[in-house]
């Protein structure tokens, strides 16, 4: 639930870099514990947004207002973590507060044990720890190893707690810092595009934990199942202009449409009207008979407020794929694969079977070995048999068979020198490439722009097996959406690798697992893989909540003492310190006795050798008991 605080809000905020407007009038807020969305296309004024409400920039007019004392947490897109310290000394920071008055009860409950629990000495510490003891309590003190090992095993650093910060990719860090944020729970986490550097079940744990984050949360993002997850509320940047949208990422696109088509409609509907007017008044103003009633229309013009003719956003590429051939039934069959990368298995006796028409997804942690794969399926392999008449197409995730010195227009053509310019032009347009862009080198192309080439080529290949490695990166959301309803239509077979958990539940009806040097068939789509493993782990989960609690329950419990526990706990030191002292008096007097008794003035005295006797048994008996005490008074 959503409280009415507001931690931030723009009024009439204006802002331009230069003579670039990039957005006027801008009224939005974050309210305390909101989810929100902000989306809109590449150039819009995302970051610059994010930037005002962190301060760094300053609005040309209006005002944008932060809650006083608010804590504000930012991820940047490729901000990385900088330290020498090792993964988990630098998480230990976060809560140096905390760790600090743990050890300071457990220096003052050793300092009461050892006080005399009448003295005033014993009552200034008993204060002391109790005021210690209640803020621990309220910080959570005792649990924050468990929460360090819950945000860092979630975000994929179970093995990295001794790792140096400092020999970290770049990737690895900026998933650090976002390990970091969580931890730190600022009032407003802005996540700028935080799902690039996460796997599948990294994603699922963080959507997961943010459910439970107690301080509002920004987003910006291409992942729109991240987005329908996580947030309740959207944002839009376009056309200079910021719109509030109630709901996730696909209720925004619904109630968008909605908006747009509205407005359209009432537009067209005054354009109509306007028209209907002024032809009237053109036929009526010059005659004497209707020149009043002409007058009378003039007047209604003048009074209509005339709409602005509604945004309509560019249009996105459009992606066909086709094919000449149908190949046989069985179009790829895989026995015993075994893949390697260095001295890591990937794969172990690997075994698949691909049908005609089959849309698969690759899924694994990163790493585990899927692009891999796929460049072997494509380029082959003795233990991967492609079926009669296949031909594969292959979109690389880094486009490396784009040649950078070509023009966009020539790096198509040339590979199709039977079609004519207008052919290849128009070819290229489709796919969201603009007249502007033909002359463009391709090494100079945006990622966006050259990811649209790359499509644009592939597109081209006619393949009946389409083999994509991440083909939404650098894609926006309209152009993946396009990308979707493409493969969707295609009739042939498509097996795919993306992070992209929308792309891959709107394409895929089967998913294949790399994970542990296994490769594993799950039938039925993204939903039912999800389903399926998460009944797989829900039990293991469950045993090391329990075995956490467990530990929790028992360092509370150790760390923890009433009054009266501690005043008990100081008679029971003092009573197992005077049983020491009495047990070494006794075994001193013991010593003596046994002397005195050998001695010869006792062996010449049978009588003094038989009181010595008596005394020492009796002495025996006592130290017995002594040390029975004692075994009761031990911790």
């Amino acid at each position: 639930m959503y409280v009415n605080s507001m931690l931030v809000n723009f009024s009439d905020v204006a802002f331009s870099y230069g003579d670039n407007l990039i957005f006027s009038d801008a009224c939005l807020s974050i309210n305390e514990g909101e989810r929100v969305a902000l989306v809109g296309a590449n150039g819009e004024g995302k970051t610059t947004l994010i930037k005002l409400i962190m301060r760094i920039l300053t609005p040309e007019y209006g005002e944008v207002t932060v809650k006083n004392g608010a804590r504000i947490g930012y991820l940047e897109q490729n901000g990385g973590l900088q330290s020498e310290s090792t993964v988990y000394d630098e998480m230990r920071k976060v809560f140096e507060a905390e760790l600090s008055a743990v050890e300071r009860i457990s220096a003052l409950s050793h300092r009461l044990s050892e006080c005399d629990p009448s003295s005033h000495e014993y009552s200034v510490l008993a204060a002391k720890m109790e005021a210690a003891q209640k803020f621990a309590d309220a910080r959570d003190a005792f649990n924050v190893d468990v929460r360090i090992r819950r945000v860092l095993n979630g975000m994929g650093f179970e093995k990295f707690y001794a790792q140096s910060i400092s020999a970290m990719s770049g990737g690895e860090k900026t998933r650090l810092k976002l390990a970091r944020l969580l931890l730190e729970e600022p009032d407003l986490l802005i996540l700028d595009e935080p799902t690039n550097h996460l796997d599948i079940d990294t994603l699922y744990w963080l959507e997961d934990y943010l459910k439970d984050f107690r301080g509002a949360v920004l987003v910006v993002s291409h992942d729109r199942y991240f987005l329908d997850r996580v947030c309740a509320r959207t944002l839009e940047l376009e056309n200079k202009k910021v719109a509030a949208y109630p709901g996730n990422y696909s209720k925004y696109k619904v109630l968008k449409a909605e908006r747009c088509a509205l407005a359209l409609k009432e537009y067209e509907r005054q354009c109509e009207e306007r028209r209907r007017l002024q032809t009237y008044v053109d036929k009526n103003i010059v005659r004497a008979t209707t020149a009043k009633s002409a007058q009378s229309r003039v007047k209604q013009l003048e009074r209509m407020e005339v709409l602005e003719k509604p945004y309509l956003p560019p249009r996105p590429p459009r992606f066909k794929f086709t094919f000449e051939q149908q190949p046989y039934e069985r179009v790829l069959e895989i026995k015993n694969l075994n893949l390697k990368a260095g001295e890591k298995v990937l794969v172990s006796a690997g075994q698949l079977e691909v049908a005609r028409g089959d849309k698969i997804a690759l899924v694994g942690k990163n790493g585990a070995g899927k692009s891999t794969l796929l460049k072997h399926i494509f380029y082959g392999d003795e233990a991967i048999r492609p079926g009669r008449y296949v031909h594969f197409a292959y979109y690389d995730q880094e486009n490396a068979n784009l040649n950078g010195e070509n023009t966009v227009l020539a790096e198509l053509w040339e590979r199709h020198v039977a079609c004519g310019q207008t052919e290849v032009r128009a070819s290229l347009a489709r796919c969201g490439l603009v007249a502007e862009d033909m002359d463009k080198k391709v090494g100079e192309l945006s990622g966006g722009e050259r990811a649209k080439l790359a499509l644009c080529v592939f597109e081209n290949e006619h393949g009946n097996v389409l083999l994509l490695d991440e083909p939404t990166n650098h894609l926006d959301l309209p152009a993946r959406e396009s990308l979707e309803e493409a493969l969707k239509e295609f009739e042939g077979t498509i097996i795919f690798v993306s992070h992209d958990r929308y792309f891959i539940s709107a394409v895929a009806d089967r998913v294949v697992e790399i994970e542990g040097g296994m490769l594993t068939a799950y039938q039925g789509g993204y939903q039912s893989f999800i389903a399926q493993k998460q009944a797989m782990g829900a039990a293991a989960r469950e045993r090391e909540e329990q075995a956490e609690r467990a530990a929790y329950d028992e360092r509370r419990r150790e760390s923890y003492r009433s009054k009266k526990e501690r005043a008990a706990e100081a008679a029971r030191r003092a009573k197992a310190k005077q049983l020491e002292c009495d047990i070494a008096a006794a075994e001193e007097r013991q010593g003596e006795l046994e002397a005195l008794l050998v001695s010869p003035e006792t062996l010449s005295d049978y009588k003094r050798g038989q009181a010595v006797a008596a005394e020492l048994e009796q002495l025996r008996k006592m130290i017995e008991g002594l040390y029975s005490q004692y075994e009761n008074y031990l911790d």
